[in-house]
């Protein structure tokens, strides 16, 4: 993709470098998510996906490179919790809800999240945030388990769980890493389907190895290697690329 106007995008990198003891884990990274897309991420491991989630997150600062948030809030002036409350989610792979709570009481404690100890003690529940845990059960195929404690999920639903809590903050970017590791095969398929539907109102970049699921979401895609975009394109167009043949679908 060529450089866009910075405010067509909700995620703006150009050329972000970071070094961890002389090793460049990111090397002049430059990737442009515009506002509402889906966006897919691969590449072998030690390409740099992971340090890039940390620099859009503010858990690890560039040495050098623009990263900017929706039109041009620069990120690397922000700590983690306030990139979080810019609207900013992002989903790490091992789901990490809270096993001896209900469906609902996770989602609702994710609504309370952003209350000092004494606000979420006395917090109450308004019709309206009623609703809205509603939706996000029904967005995350979890209506029928609501009552159920969240430990006694599947893998995958537990997955789903969190993806909504991440929802109910209601971010204007997602970031999911690996959401299919270890799930079923039908699992994945609902997976799919479920970020597309969520990328419909918001914006969604996918970190991701299956590329069954990857082919199933249906979006751009962006391979990563040594910290830089190696190509990008339908999943095809870069399937065929034959520099990535040679250094990720060929091995």
């Amino acid at each position: 993709m060529s450089k866009p106007n910075t405010s067509d995008t909700i995620l703006y990198l150009d050329g972000v470098s970071v070094s961890f003891d002389g090793f460049k884990a990111l090397n002049n990274l430059s990737l442009y998510i515009m506002k509402g897309e889906l966006r897919a991420i691969i590449g072998p491991n030690g390409a740099g996906k992971t340090t890039m989630m940390d620099v859009i997150t503010g858990k690890t600062r560039p040495d050098t490179g623009i990263v900017q948030f929706d039109g041009g809030i620069d990120l690397t002036e922000l700590d983690e919790a306030a990139i979080a409350n810019l609207g900013i989610g992002r989903k790490f792979q091992k789901p990490t809800v809270f096993e001896n709570h209900t469906v609902f009481d996770n989602l609702e404690l994710a609504l309370a999240g952003g209350r000092r100890p004494h606000q979420s003690l006395f917090f109450r529940i308004s019709a309206e945030q009623m609703d809205r845990i509603d939706a996000v059960l029904n967005t995350i195929s979890l209506t029928s388990q609501r009552n159920d404690q969240a430990g006694s999920l599947s893998h995958g639903q537990k997955q789903w769980l969190e993806i909504g809590m991440l929802l109910m903050q209601d971010p204007d970017l997602l970031l999911v890493d690996e959401p299919v590791a270890g799930m079923t095969d039908a699992e994945t398929e609902t997976t799919a389907h479920l970020l597309k539907s969520i990328a419909q109102t918001r914006s969604v970049v996918v970190v991701e190895h299956d590329m069954v699921f990857v082919r199933a979401l249906d979006c751009r895609v962006n391979v990563l290697h040594e910290g830089s975009v190696l190509a990008e394109g339908s999943l095809e167009v870069v399937q065929n690329n034959e520099q990535v043949i040679e250094v990720y679908l060929g091995r």
